[in-house]
This record gives structure tokens, C-alpha cells and sequence, in this order.
């Protein structure tokens, strides 16, 4: 079996479901939100790394993760 740390745990996450007035979640629901999010976090960053680069810069900037945004589609 193969086990996988997930960057973001549980208890964040079921935070912000219920701040939105969602009162139960399931624990497989919760693992599947936090591997979607890894995901697309995982998408957007390497996005943000190559606007970086391509303005010259090494350093990603915030209106860098903003393209990189619209261009992942988030």
C-alpha cells in the first residue's frame, strides 16, 4: 500500500467548509479536497515559476500568480 503525505491536513480544511455553513464532511471528501488542492496549488506555482523567468526575474511576484491564475484557469 502506498501511502502519500498530503500538504494540506484535515483540520484547515473542514475549517473553511464549515465558515461556508456546511456542517458535515466526510473524511474521504476531506483527503479528495486536499489532493485536488495540492493539485492545482502544484499547477498554479509552476505557472507563476515560468512567468517569473520569463520577466527575468527568480524571485515570483504576486501579479506573477495572478497571470498564472487566468492562465491555469482558477
Amino acid at each position: 500500500m502506498h501511502f502519500y503525505r498530503m500538504a494540506f491536513t484535515k483540520a484547515p480544511l473542514k475549517r473553511i467548509i464549515k465558515s461556508h455553513g456546511i456542517r458535515r464532511v466526510s473524511a474521504d471528501a476531506l483527503d479528495y479536497l486536499a489532493a485536488i488542492l495540492e493539485e492545482r496549488l502544484s499547477q498554479l506555482a509552476l505557472e507563476s515559476d515560468k512567468i517569473s523567468k520569463h520577466s527575468g526575474r527568480k524571485t515570483i511576484l504576486r501579479r506573477d500568480v495572478k497571470l498564472a491564475r487566468k492562465v491555469v484557469g482558477l
